[in-house]
């Protein structure tokens, strides 16, 4: 079931692709994909002739990029971003879609800093895909709510609908209400959150210093109207 709201919330996000194929045809192979779910971005650097190593924790998730990496040059890892060694280095590693940011506080993008930069070659890049700010909201009025995610599955329709972006303290928190309508009209609804860090780009710089990087600049990726824009932070190790 991850699978189905995965892809459906994030599967159909296009608008950072053209950043990564660039730092990727930039700096080469191999490449490390954190956190990288069904291989939204992992597949794609893939189809474009890069050697690409996908991580995350979630094993249905893995399984599912596995079948869609058939014949390509995807090798899958099942791991936490924190606390890694596949004993081998990389020329880049990629962090997209607010990635760190679910993991918890600045103690926890640290272990993830640190994993990283000893899997990176010297001179090695690492780019960190950030929200800055989020648009706070609650919906109210179910005309003026932002627009439902649908997809049918096995004759199973899947409706994940934004209800809420809320700040609070250090955190943005993010709701969606999730339903699904079987053939023979059976329902169920569910509401799910996430939790976002909040961190701005300097403060990730300051962080990746600390763990032993050196600054390269901040790209942006323009929100659309479904996504929320990010700033890419990009360090050397």
């Amino acid at each position: 079931m991850s699978v189905i709201w995965h892809d459906l919330e994030c599967g159909a996000y296009a608008e950072d692709l053209p950043l990564w194929r660039e730092l990727a045809s930039e700096h080469g192979d191999p490449i490390l994909d954190l956190g990288a779910g069904t291989g939204r971005v992992a597949l794609d650097l893939a189809r474009h002739g890069h050697r690409v190593t996908a991580l995350d924790h979630d094993a249905e998730l893995l399984v599912e990029l596995a079948v869609r990496a058939h014949g390509l040059e995807v090798e899958t890892v099942l791991a936490d971003a924190r606390a890694f060694e596949l004993g081998r280095r990389f020329s880049l590693c990629v962090v997209p879609m607010q990635t760190i940011q679910l993991l918890g506080g600045v103690v926890a993008r640290a272990r993830l800093l640190d994993c990283a930069r000893r899997h990176l070659r010297s001179g090695g890049t690492l780019a960190i895909a950030i929200a800055e700010t989020l648009e706070l909201y609650e919906v109210v009025d179910p005309t003026f709510a932002p627009l439902p995610d649908i997809c049918e599955r096995d004759g199973i329709v899947y409706y994940s609908q934004p209800i809420a972006v809320r700040a609070q303290g250090e955190r943005y928190t993010l709701e969606r209400r999730r339903e699904t309508v079987a053939a023979d009209g059976r329902r169920s609804a569910t509401n799910d959150i996430i939790e976002l860090d909040r961190v701005t780009s300097a403060e990730l710089e300051r962080e990746a210093a600390a763990a032993g990087f050196t600054a390269l600049g901040t790209r942006s990726v323009a929100p659309t109207r479904d996504y929320a824009g990010s700033e890419v932070v990009i360090v050397s190790a």
